[in-house]
């Protein structure tokens, strides 16, 4: 997998930009792989944005990833799907998508790590690596200490999510990230172009 840079949508930090714009203004910028995330919209307008999105995308080359919603991946023929620990389990998942389909998979505890080495997720995703107020439910922050520990023992690309801003890109990727997952730096930000700009150039 190779998406230093990815983008997690979150429509109540948009402060009245457009979703659409302000995306491609981040894939412009450097941003290399996207997932939508509705907690709040309904199934038919959850996949009307994805199926736009899905077109928004294409042309740059960029994977569209579906939070939670294996139905609604399938029905914008997404790139793949992102799911956490509560959410439909993974040998479900991997039945229900077609072949070749990106499955990120959400780590909370060591154990969750380990498990999942015996699954062909695409990626992993540590959660949250520090607090932040976009993620209210998880059990602990990962730190750069965890961070390193799962590169130690995991076999798959690891995802860093949760309280990345440019004061802690460089070090997360040197505990071991493969790929950062931003939120609110790029999503909340007045020019989301050039807030995936100054991230991009931040990476090792």
């Amino acid at each position: 997998m190779n998406a230093p840079l990815y983008l997690v949508t979150d429509e109540g930090l948009l402060h009245g930009k457009d979703l659409y714009s302000t995306v491609e203004a981040a894939v412009k910028g450097g941003v290399t792989m996207v997932q939508l995330r509705e907690k709040e919209s309904s199934t038919r307008d959850f996949i009307e944005r994805a199926i736009r999105l899905k077109a928004l995308l294409t042309p740059y080359h960029v994977p569209l990833i579906i939070n939670d919603r294996v139905d609604v991946a399938l029905a914008a023929d997404a790139d793949g799907v992102h799911v956490g620990q509560s959410d439909m389990p993974y040998s479900r998942v991997k039945r229900l998508l077609p072949k070749g389909k990106i499955i990120g998979l959400s780590v909370e505890t060591r154990e969750q790590v380990i498990e999942a080495n015996e699954w062909d997720v695409t990626y992993i995703a540590a959660s949250p690596v520090f607090s932040t107020t976009t993620k209210t439910n998880t059990i602990v922050e990962w730190g750069l200490d965890g961070l390193q520990w799962i590169r130690s023992v995991s076999r798959h690309p690891l995802v860093a999510i949760g309280g990345i801003h440019p004061d802690n890109v460089a070090s997360i990727f040197r505990a071991g990230a493969d790929s950062v997952a931003v939120i609110s730096a790029i999503i909340g930000a007045d020019d989301p172009g050039k807030a995936a700009r100054e991230l991009i150039r931040l990476i090792p």
